[in-house]
């Protein structure tokens, strides 16, 4: 049996799915098709559309609207009031609210979004990227990437951890868990060394 809290101002409409575990605060609302993963955090006042879906260990804080087209994987934090979405040329008196209409959004394993930020749709944020406080994203952010400012631009690179990362010849070793990346032209991989023998995570 799948168990999982949701304060008793929260509206959960029949036919979404919720993981065990997960935690859905006042005046949230999770609409009918909604997929959400095991211990995950939704905050006050956070509304998840139809066809979303989210991973496992996802946090999304205060006043965060998922709208449909977009998909957060594992372990991804949402801040305070930071906005998705799901149309490039809305207009009201032309009407683009389908699922056809729709922009997808992939925000991968890890990565997290700031407050206030704003996610333009159609792109991808990758794998434990980091998005500043007010950013505005209109373009794909590469994995472990740091980016901010309005329209958003690559400032630094980041640890799984969260820690800033220093490359000194394509490689950088994190200050305060010890994990070791490498920088190949834009691309960041992790990489993890077991009795001599080298993979990239």
């Amino acid at each position: 049996m799948v168990e999982y809290f949701s304060h008793e101002t929260a509206i959960i409409d029949n036919g979404a799915t919720i993981g065990n575990g997960t935690k859905i605060w006042h005046f949230s609302h999770v609409m009918s098709g909604a997929k959400i993963g095991e211990q995950c955090s939704l905050g006050q006042n956070v509304f998840i559309a139809n066809q979303v879906k989210i991973g496992n260990h996802v946090k999304i804080q205060n006043n965060v609207s998922i709208y449909e087209g977009v998909i957060l994987e594992d372990h991804v934090f949402c801040g305070p009031s930071m906005v998705f979405t799901n149309v490039k040329n809305p207009r009201s008196a032309f009407p683009r609210n389908t699922s056809k209409d729709y922009l997808h959004t992939l925000v991968q394993e890890g990565a997290s979004i700031g407050a206030n930020a704003t996610i333009v749709c159609g792109i991808t944020i990758g794998k434990w990227a980091f998005i500043a406080a007010g950013a505005v994203v209109t373009k794909n952010v590469p994995a472990y990437h740091v980016v901010a400012g309005v329209p958003a631009q690559i400032i630094g690179w980041m640890c799984e951890c969260g820690t800033a990362l220093t490359f000194e010849n394509h490689f950088s070793n994190c200050s305060q868990c010890g994990k070791k990346y490498q920088k190949q032209a834009e691309a960041i991989t992790r990489v993890v060394t077991t009795n001599d023998i080298t993979t990239e995570a």
